[in-house]
């Protein structure tokens, strides 16, 4: 059974309302294998120095640059998409990250719509650094569905080399997931690992919690050899405590370690949504399996728990659109 080299990184946006210093401090102190920096209105995440400061005090390494391309971050580094996603591609370049992750234009943001595909073939034939498009959706209030993005919320209707799946927004957007993972093929360079229930709201549950085959797709990657990065971008704002919050983070990891190790592959049936056993049904598989497999703070580089430091910045606005 092959075991996936994907390391598995946590987004910064994963413990909003917390700081990014916070996820920097909890990356560490979880074992998780590096970190995806959402760019966005803490002035930490916006400054270089800090993040390498960040990363080097609690050796967790930035493996990916989240471009501001939320509804909220339209004025961070700069009003012009080309030039934020130019900053980004610094940034990741400078602290040693291999991905830049870019949601498609906003549809009233026409001219940038207008040169997206090639300006972004453009910017990667520049660098070593993927730039790997997100999946989006439609926006939807009640019976009323608006098509918010272009070229298209569906990234795989586009030539795009690498490609960037969240599993949160396929839930939203009611697609389905493996046949859009089978559409990127190859070119698939990067994972969002979320769970959604197929709510208008863009939900980043926990993997297991919804109905999304995010324990399949695992399978999938482990088989095949991927060598992109799986990132844990969940919602934790209704948690209680920071407790709560780490316990959620330390749950999503486990799942997360425990499908790349090809758990369970043996029952992967290539069409069958329920056949990685993801869903409700799997969540308390994936919380023993942080006993199972390794302590939520054993990291797969063999970076064992470390006792929590003070992480620098505070707590900042609340992040509008989405991851």
């Amino acid at each position: 059974m092959r075991v996936s080299d994907a390391k598995v990184a946590l987004s910064t946006a994963s413990v909003y309302p917390e700081s990014t210093a916070t996820a920097f401090e909890m990356a560490g102190r979880l074992g998780y294998d590096g970190v995806e920096v959402m760019v966005w209105t803490d002035p930490v995440s916006q400054d270089i120095d800090a993040l390498r400061g960040l990363s080097d005090y609690h050796e967790v390494p930035i493996l990916a640059v989240h471009a501001p391309c939320l509804l909220i971050t339209q004025r961070v580094w700069s009003s012009d998409p080309w030039t934020k996603l130019q900053r980004a591609r610094a940034a990741a370049e400078k602290l040693g990250a291999s991905a830049v992750v870019v949601h498609p234009p906003f549809r009233w943001q026409r001219q940038y719509a207008r040169d997206f595909v090639s300006g972004i073939w453009r910017m990667a034939d520049e660098t070593d650094v993927r730039f790997a498009v997100e999946n989006m959706y439609p926006w939807r209030y009640r019976d009323r569905e608006m098509l918010a993005y272009a070229p298209d919320w569906d990234v795989t209707k586009d030539d795009y080399r690498h490609f960037t799946v969240d599993l949160s927004h396929t839930a939203t957007a009611r697609t389905d997931t493996l046949a859009m993972v089978d559409r990127m093929g190859d070119r698939l360079g990067h994972v969002h690992l979320a769970d959604g229930k197929g709510s208008a709201k863009d939900e980043h549950l926990v993997p297991g919690r919804g109905d999304q085959p995010c324990a399949q797709l695992l399978h999938r990657l482990a088989a095949s050899g991927f060598d992109g990065h799986v990132v844990i971008e969940v919602n934790t704002r209704r948690a209680m405590s920071g407790a709560e919050r780490e316990a959620d983070l330390a749950e999503a990891l486990a799942f997360a370690r425990h499908h790349l190790r090809g758990a369970g592959a043996a029952a992967f049936v290539a069409k069958d949504p329920g056949a990685g056993g993801t869903g409700p049904a799997a969540a308390p598989r994936a919380r023993g399996a942080a006993q199972a497999d390794a302590s939520p703070g054993t990291s797969r580089t063999g970076r064992g728990p470390r006792a929590g430091r003070a992480g620098r910045g505070g707590r900042t606005g609340r992040i509008g659109g989405s991851a």
